[in-house]
């Protein structure tokens, strides 16, 4: 039985093409750390006596579902989730090693947790919050599963080692 694979083959890009790419890939992720750094690192003394940290996984979605403001809910869960969406799209276009489900997964919550354990002591009315990271490399995974990784490899397609020409037949196709 002859085992085939989705056409990564297309008609590679011109370096121009690709460096305008990554390039582009570069400047969305500059102005995207500015808007992440505005929203999460800015102090908040106003929400200085709300804050409390949660370590524990679901806790702060559930308080946000039993809210009554749904509007509030949509914002809180929502606007993390879509924080997260960037990371799932640019990553593999601007780093081509961190191309796969995984690596964007692992990535973004390596980063996310840096971002809350910032938030958590260095900035004032604000906390860690396990749920915040939870979201947001959720995001990070729907924007590389519809996104990402299409645009990872079109600007960084597969290369063709020696056993891509193998078969499960142990031929080769030539």
């Amino acid at each position: 039985m002859v085992r085939t694979e989705p056409d990564d083959t297309a008609a590679p890009m011109t370096p121009v093409l690709r460096a305008a790419a990554m390039l582009l890939a570069f400047i969305a992720t500059a102005a995207f750390s500015v808007v992440l750094a505005r929203l999460t690192l800015e102090p908040s003394a106003a929400s200085e006596p709300l804050t409390h940290s949660n370590l524990r996984p679901g806790d702060s979605i559930r308080d946000y579902l039993a809210q009554p403001a749904f509007r509030d809910t949509v914002k809180q869960l929502g606007g993390n989730l879509l924080l997260g969406v960037p990371f799932g799209v640019l990553l593999p276009v601007l780093l081509p090693r961190t191309r796969g489900l995984l690596r964007v997964v692992l990535v973004t919550g390596v980063v996310m947790t840096l971002v809350e354990l910032v938030q958590g002591s260095l900035v004032t009315g604000r906390a860690f919050d396990i749920d915040d990271v939870i979201l947001n490399t959720t995001g990070a995974l729907l924007g590389y599963l519809v996104l990402g990784r299409r645009l990872g490899r079109a600007v960084h397609p597969r290369r063709r080692h020696w056993w891509h020409g193998w078969t499960g037949s142990g031929k080769s196709r030539g």
